[in-house]
């Protein structure tokens, strides 16, 4: 099985030393740390630790939907996906896309929430750990543990900037209620990459009989995160230095097709550094992306026609004569050659693709009509989209979230009918490392290299086959020397959009190469000539929200200790 599983009976009762919520306190009679301090208490708390990645535990606080495992409701407030569906469902969601934020909005409250359980719960194995009898004989579920609370705080920070850092010692004290800009209680990304290099000096090198299950991180995993911490923080020297490590080991390729990371019988090989590892139906309980269920076409019995791919997105993917991306023109009016069936019926047969040339990637990524679906035959259109015209949709649908006709493995549903994917998600694959290292190797100089990290990546998608119905595929590879750091730096990062899109990495992208109001506001432009239920809707995006704001539920459960983010007071 994939998922690592939580056994729930075992776990009845048991205290984790700690509180999942931000401010509670534990429950009385619970079993104490003497009763856990063995490998059989260690194994079940670490295993409590890696459950939260899926965004879903019990009691849970805010707007479930907002926990997003899977990072989908942040590219809604990117360039790269509209909410979906109808404006009326998910209204917080709705705020979200048009940058009406509040701060008692119930999807960052969700998202604050789950992603403090996953720090207090790694807290409570390292704290039970160092309580043993002997913490020698945990070294490697302390690793894991220092790795887990590493990506969780660095989840913490890339979205609400301003967090507190509950250490082990303040989590065992039970002194939850700390400043988020104090500089002594303050989280920094300087302090998320000591975490990792922690976890890296004592993480296996590889798989073992003793360490065999996919979703548990190896000594690269936590190198190639630190890479992406230092390139967070701006310090690409030494982000490039961890970067080509990774690549420079051997120990991870590119699959042949972008498609093989979203399949069940690949996913876990070749390109997987790290990922929730989803299940459609172990035989026992349903362990599928269940945030992400809400995000499938209304089409084949399925719901809810959410997480639709902007007009942007798809524009972003045509490619000149050369096969090579329209870096500065593509949102050119005098380019809007891309537009598809918008407000035009399932039934108009006189509808025909564009024919301009695409990269080969586009459909793989964004379902569009007339060309096959994962497998269900062509996407038939207007009858696919469950959004009214006049809500903000258009008519793409998202497809590497969407498991494959013939992957049965990875086929599941839940309770009210809702479609529980088994397909993992990728929280860092190989192509994000490559790209990157191409990132650091621009901002330090290293224009070529940045060239043949990028190369590899653009091979990999010329030697693709396009997807049934599709004949204008051009893909190739940048064959000029590269001597302009400017024009390098905007491929490197057209390229990570091309590669990553519809995968919940955009939006955090967008933040840390700065400038993104300027960037929005002419996205906004863009997008509004093609769906105009969009561009009706007056959205303007503004500074502060390059992060989330603090949840007011949170500052107030926090008796105030917790401080709003400057630009949303």
């Amino acid at each position: 099985m994939k998922k690592i599983y939580l056994v729930l009976i075992a776990l009845v009762g048991i205290s984790v030393s700690c509180s999942d919520e931000f401010t509670n306190v534990d429950p009385i009679g619970s079993l104490n740390d003497s009763q856990l301090a063995n490998p059989t208490g260690v194994d079940l708390l670490l295993t409590g630790a890696y459950s939260v990645l899926d965004g879903v535990r019990n009691g849970g606080i805010g707007n479930g939907w907002g926990r997003s495992a899977d990072n989908w409701v942040a590219d809604v407030a990117s360039d790269d996906a509209h909410k979906g569906s109808t404006d009326g469902d998910q209204p917080d969601l709705y705020e979200l896309e048009l940058y009406n934020w509040q701060t008692g909005n119930g999807y960052f409250m969700a998202r604050w929430e789950v992603l403090f359980a996953g720090v207090n719960r790694a807290n409570a194995v390292i704290n039970l750990i160092a309580d043993s009898d002997d913490p020698t004989a945990f070294t490697v579920e302390k690793a894991q543990a220092h790795f887990l609370r590493a990506h969780y705080n660095f989840e913490l920070m890339r979205h609400f900037k301003y967090v507190p850092n509950i250490t082990p010692e303040t989590a065992k004290a039970n002194e939850f209620n700390l400043s988020n800009v104090d500089a002594a209680t303050a989280l920094t990304y300087e302090l998320i990459a000591a975490e990792f290099l922690l976890a890296h000096a004592d993480l296996p090198a590889a798989r073992s009989a003793a360490y065999s299950q996919a979703g548990r991180p190896l000594q690269r995993t936590a190198q190639a995160y630190l890479g992406k911490v230092f390139l967070y923080a701006k310090d690409y020297t030494n982000a490039l230095v961890h970067l080509d490590a990774v690549v420079a080991s051997g120990e991870y390729s590119l699959h042949a097709n972008i498609n093989d990371n979203f399949r069940s019988s690949t996913e876990n090989i070749n390109e997987a550094m790290f990922a929730i590892q989803y299940s459609a139906d172990d035989g026992q309980v349903k362990q599928g992306n269940a945030t992400g269920a809400l995000n499938y076409p209304a089409a084949f019995g399925w719901c809810c026609g959410f997480y639709q791919p902007t007009q942007d997105l798809v524009d972003a993917f045509r490619t000149d004569a050369d096969g090579l991306p329209l870096l500065t023109s593509f949102q050119d009016a005098a380019n809007d050659v891309m537009n598809h069936d918008y407000n035009v019926a399932a039934e108009d047969l006189t509808y025909a693709l564009p024919t301009v040339n695409v990269d080969k990637r586009l459909d793989y990524t964004i379902g569009r009509r007339g060309v096959d679906y994962n497998g269900y035959g062509a996407h038939a259109g207007k009858g696919w989209i469950r959004a009214n015209t006049s809500d903000i949709s258009g008519p793409y649908l998202p497809k590497k979230n969407i498991y494959q006709a013939d992957d049965t493995a990875n086929h599941g549903a839940g309770g009210w009918g809702q479609n529980l994917s088994g397909i993992n998600y990728h929280i860092m694959r190989y192509a994000d490392v490559v790209l990157m290292a191409a990132e650091a190797a621009v901002e330090t100089g290293n224009l070529e290299k940045a060239r043949t990290y990028v190369n590899l990546i653009r091979a990999r998608a010329e030697s693709m086959p396009a997807v049934a119905g599709v004949t204008n595929a051009v893909t190739k590879q940048y064959n000029a020397t590269w001597t302009d750091a400017s024009v390098a730096r905007l491929a490197v990062r057209f390229e990570r959009r091309l590669e990553l899109a519809m995968e919940g990495h955009r939006y955090f992208d967008l933040v840390r190469y700065g400038g993104m109001p300027a960037h929005m506001a002419k996205y906004i432009t863009n997008e509004g000539r093609t769906i105009t239920s969009f561009g009706s809707k007056n959205a303007v995006f503004q500074a502060k929200h390059t992060a989330y704001p603090i949840p007011l539920s949170a500052i107030d459960l926090s008796g105030n200790a917790l401080q709003q983010n400057p630009d949303h007071n």
